[in-house]
This record gives C-alpha cells, structure tokens and sequence, in this order.
C-alpha cells in the first residue's frame, strides 16, 4: 500500500482497518507522483423494519435469514429488528420459535442452519458482545450448542429483546449471529431509529401498505433497501451493492460506475479547422 506507484487501493472489511488504510492512503510517499485512492466496503449495522400489517411469515423468516444465515458474519446481516409496537409481541414471540428450529453444526453437516464463525477470535469478540448486551436487555434466547461450546468456534444463534436504541448491542456491529429487538411507537420513529447509526450499507422492511413503504423508500437511508425479503444476497447485475456514511467509500460494487474507479479520465481537444495550404509530404 506504501508503495509509490500503488495508485489504487479496494478494500472490503472492518470499519477499524478501513478507516486506517484510507488515513495512511492519504500520506503520499515520497517519490510518489500521485494521489492513492481508496475504495472500501466496511461495515454495517442493518435494520429490518416490522410494520403493524406486515405479514409476519415473511417477516419472521426474512429476519431469521438475514440475521443467522452464514454464522451472522456478513456485512449485509440483518442485527436490528425494529418491529411496531401493535405487533411486537407477537412478532417476537414467533421469531424466538423460528429460530429455535434452526440447527448449529458443522457446516459439512447436511442438516446445518449455521456453522462455526471464522475463527476463535470472532467467536471471543462474539461472546463479549454478548455478555455485555445482558446487562443492557432482555436476552429472550441463546442456543444450547452443548458438546459443540467445546468444539471448534460455534456461537449459537441468540436474540435480545427490549433493546435501547443507543445501547452497544444496538448501535456496534457484532459481525456475527447476534439480533437486538427494538420497539417502535410507529413507522415515523421506526425510520429514526433505523438511521440513528454511524452505517448505511442495507436495510429491509416488511409491510403492505403503499403509502408505508414510499416513505420507507424515501427516508430509509441505506445502499441497499430489501422490500418483503430479506435483506442479505445482493445479485451481480442486479442489485450493484455498498453504502455509505462509515460502511463505504466510492462508487456501489457491481454497478455502472464501479470499473471506473480503476481508470483516469483523459480529455483530448483539437482544433481541427485548416488555415492555409498544407502541401502533401
């Protein structure tokens, strides 16, 4: 990265290494006759919102997709559920017995929901989370991985309900299969809380009503916005992916603009109107 001819620097990780690389990026080493550019991918914070009407077979398994598909160690993962407070209860209620189904084994097990995280370090990280955000909320379920606690790096699927909005579990990414549980008075404060983070990567909402969901649209400030589905799996040519606010910087991978970064813009201008005679050579 330090050398002089490194002109570009694409990134995908954690907050905390992309915001160094983009601070040591900006010192020009000498010799250099450049300006380094930076593109990151970082992290996110994603919000699910729960409107009253929404269908809560849908809702509840494209939050319990979003949030412990892949061990909850995605970027995109769903770790917020922010639900209404005229369906909260039940919604809670269903997506504790949801994800009481889902199997931790190895991830070569056919019959796995969700593997191992990536290392122990992230299976530490995890677990402090954890403990801190049981002084924090209501821990409403964490899976009894029994012989597994001993095995490899597991971390069961655990959700917390009653979450403050600006508690740790509410507002740090975890990077793993971890969801916070928090209540709205309606959808305008719903909205509030789902953009009271430092991140803007993805985001989802389940409802059924029009005029909901273009406010949602509107004010929902994310890079990508999933609408009754979950809001992981991006498609190549589909959905061109990133963010913004401290999840990103540069043009959305997969999209028109992203190529472009990787090349510098040359404009020729010529005057190309003859003035007097130019003889054959």
């Amino acid at each position: 990265m330090n050398h002089p001819d490194v002109a570009v620097i694409a990134f995908t990780g954690s907050l905390k290494v992309g915001l160094l690389i983009n601070q040591q990026a900006s010192h020009t080493p000498s010799g250099a006759n450049l300006v380094k550019r930076v593109i990151a991918e970082m992290g996110g914070k994603n919000a699910i919102i729960v409107d009253t009407d929404a269908d809560l077979d849908e809702a509840v398994k494209g939050t319990v997709d979003s949030a412990f598909g892949y061990a909850g160690q995605k970027c995109s993962a769903g770790s917020r559920a922010i639900v209404l407070d005229g369906i909260y209860d039940q919604f809670l209620a269903r997506l504790v017995e949801a994800t009481r189904s889902l199997t931790v084994a190895p991830a070569d097990h056919p019959g796995a929901s969700l593997g191992p995280v990536i290392d122990s370090e992230s299976q530490e990280r995890i677990r402090r989370f954890i403990e801190k955000g049981k002084t924090e909320a209501r821990l409403v379920y964490e899976a009894d991985l029994g012989a597994l606690a001993n095995e490899g790096f597991f971390v069961g699927p655990t959700i917390f309900a009653d979450v403050p909005e600006n508690s740790t579990l509410a507002q740090e990414e975890i990077f793993g299969p971890v969801l916070s549980v928090i209540r709205a008075k309606d959808l305008d404060d719903a909205i509030r809380i789902a953009n009271g983070t430092k991140y803007a990567l993805t985001g989802g909402v389940f409802s059924r009503s029009p005029e909901h969901l273009a406010k949602v649209k509107k004010r929902f400030r994310v890079g990508n916005l999933y609408i009754n589905r979950k809001c992981t799996g991006a498609l190549v040519d589909r959905q061109p992916f990133g963010g913004f606010k401290l999840s990103g910087i540069g043009s959305k991978a997969g999209g028109p603009d992203y190529l472009l970064q990787f090349v510098l813009p040359r404009t020729i201008t010529e005057n190309q109107m003859r003035r007097g005679f130019a003889p054959e050579s």
